[in-house]
Protein backbone atom coordinates (compact mmCIF):
# COMPACT_ATOMS: atom_id res chain seq x y z
CA UNK A 1 0.00 0.00 0.00
CA UNK A 2 1.37 3.42 -0.83
CA UNK A 3 0.40 6.58 0.89
CA UNK A 4 0.46 9.83 -1.33
CA UNK A 5 0.36 12.74 0.72
CA UNK A 6 -0.10 16.40 -0.73
CA UNK A 7 0.13 19.20 1.69
CA UNK A 8 -1.20 22.60 0.99
CA UNK A 9 -0.66 25.85 2.80
CA UNK A 10 -3.72 28.40 1.81
CA UNK A 11 -3.83 32.37 2.37
CA UNK A 12 -6.76 32.50 5.76
CA UNK A 13 -8.94 34.51 3.41
CA UNK A 14 -9.87 31.27 0.73
CA UNK A 15 -10.07 28.73 3.24
CA UNK A 16 -14.02 28.42 3.36
CA UNK A 17 -13.65 28.49 -0.87
CA UNK A 18 -10.52 26.32 -0.95
CA UNK A 19 -12.10 23.60 1.11
CA UNK A 20 -15.40 23.85 -0.87
CA UNK A 21 -13.73 23.30 -4.16
CA UNK A 22 -11.40 20.43 -2.99
CA UNK A 23 -14.38 18.59 -1.58
CA UNK A 24 -16.60 19.22 -4.72
CA UNK A 25 -13.61 19.47 -7.59
CA UNK A 26 -10.26 17.95 -6.55
CA UNK A 27 -11.14 14.90 -4.44
CA UNK A 28 -14.14 14.03 -6.53
CA UNK A 29 -11.80 14.74 -9.96
CA UNK A 30 -9.09 12.51 -8.18
CA UNK A 31 -11.09 9.78 -7.38
CA UNK A 32 -12.77 9.39 -10.81
CA UNK A 33 -9.57 7.45 -11.69
CA UNK A 34 -10.27 4.55 -9.93
CA UNK A 35 -6.65 4.22 -9.06
CA UNK A 36 -7.10 5.80 -5.37
CA UNK A 37 -8.00 3.36 -2.99
CA UNK A 38 -8.96 5.92 0.01
CA UNK A 39 -8.70 9.66 0.92
CA UNK A 40 -8.81 11.36 3.60
CA UNK A 41 -8.12 15.86 4.27
CA UNK A 42 -6.54 16.94 7.25
CA UNK A 43 -6.25 19.92 8.70
CA UNK A 44 -2.94 20.59 10.92
CA UNK A 45 -3.30 22.10 14.11
CA UNK A 46 -0.04 23.03 14.61
CA UNK A 47 1.70 24.38 11.68
CA UNK A 48 4.60 27.06 11.80
CA UNK A 49 3.72 28.00 8.74
CA UNK A 50 1.80 31.33 8.13
CA UNK A 51 -1.86 30.52 6.47
CA UNK A 52 -3.45 26.96 7.17
CA UNK A 53 -1.79 24.40 5.81
CA UNK A 54 -3.75 20.83 4.91
CA UNK A 55 -2.49 17.75 4.44
CA UNK A 56 -4.88 15.55 1.36
CA UNK A 57 -3.74 11.74 1.58
CA UNK A 58 -4.50 9.45 -0.97
CA UNK A 59 -4.38 5.37 -0.20
CA UNK A 60 -3.39 3.52 -2.98
CA UNK A 61 -3.24 0.19 -3.68
CA UNK A 62 0.66 -0.38 -5.48
CA UNK A 63 3.20 1.91 -6.68
CA UNK A 64 2.31 1.17 -10.52
CA UNK A 65 -1.23 2.28 -9.71
CA UNK A 66 0.67 5.42 -8.39
CA UNK A 67 2.66 5.75 -10.93
CA UNK A 68 -0.67 5.52 -13.40
CA UNK A 69 -2.39 8.33 -11.70
CA UNK A 70 0.93 10.36 -11.03
CA UNK A 71 1.26 10.14 -15.01
CA UNK A 72 -2.23 9.89 -16.60
CA UNK A 73 -4.22 11.99 -13.74
CA UNK A 74 -2.55 14.20 -11.50
CA UNK A 75 -1.26 16.83 -13.76
CA UNK A 76 -4.77 18.23 -14.93
CA UNK A 77 -6.01 18.05 -11.33
CA UNK A 78 -3.01 20.20 -10.43
CA UNK A 79 -3.18 22.35 -13.21
CA UNK A 80 -6.72 23.11 -11.96
CA UNK A 81 -5.99 23.60 -8.80
CA UNK A 82 -3.28 26.42 -9.16
CA UNK A 83 -5.50 28.09 -11.71
CA UNK A 84 -8.28 28.25 -9.37
CA UNK A 85 -6.13 29.29 -6.68
CA UNK A 86 -2.84 31.28 -8.24
CA UNK A 87 -0.34 32.86 -6.12
CA UNK A 88 -2.76 31.93 -2.88
CA UNK A 89 -1.20 29.02 -2.27
CA UNK A 90 2.30 26.25 -2.04
CA UNK A 91 2.64 22.64 -1.53
CA UNK A 92 4.69 20.16 -1.94
CA UNK A 93 3.95 16.27 -2.04
CA UNK A 94 5.34 12.94 -0.04
CA UNK A 95 4.95 9.21 -1.76
CA UNK A 96 5.09 6.89 1.72
CA UNK A 97 5.01 3.19 1.91
CA UNK A 98 2.77 1.50 4.70
CA UNK A 99 5.16 -0.69 6.90
CA UNK A 100 2.44 -1.39 9.13
CA UNK A 101 -1.25 -2.42 8.18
Amino acid sequence: MILFNITIIIEDSIDKQWLNWMNNEFIPSAMESNLIASNRLLKVLDSPNEGITYCLQFVIDNIDSYNQFKASHLPLIMDNHAEQFSNRFVSFSTLMEFINN
